[in-house]
């Protein structure tokens, strides 16, 4: 494989991620109550139905989503205040790439995570 003309994998995930990202985070209009149930091109086997009322369920629902939805995806099924109040935690469950992108384009986000004070 000649690397000088392959990009570095990390770079080629965050240009797939950046390119699935609404404009702004108010774009995201999924529903904030209830329960959802994902197509099969975002969750192929296991758990499909999550609870948005219950915290667990709803942050597995937001890792799988942000992971591996398309930018429609992201629109319908994900709701900007709950992706905000959870993003202090959901921040650490999900890949870095995927942190680094939203928290580029969404400072906001970057706002409402704890301070790490740990080095690591």
């Amino acid at each position: 494989m000649d690397t000088t003309t392959t990009a570095p994998r990390a770079e080629v995930l965050r240009d797939r991620y950046r390119s699935r990202l609404p404009e702004r985070l108010q774009e995201l209009a999924g529903p904030n109550e209830g329960d959802v149930d994902l197509p099969l091109h975002i969750v192929w086997s296991g758990r499909t139905s999550f609870s948005l009322d219950r915290p667990k369920s709803r942050m597995t629902l937001y890792r799988t989503v942000l992971a591996e939805g398309l930018s429609e995806d992201l629109v319908a099924l994900l709701h900007h205040r709950l992706l905000t109040e959870q993003w202090p935690v959901l921040r650490r469950l999900i890949s870095p790439y995927i942190r680094e992108v939203w928290e580029d384009a969404f400072p906001e986000l970057r706002r409402t995570a704890p301070t790490d004070t740990t080095g690591a």
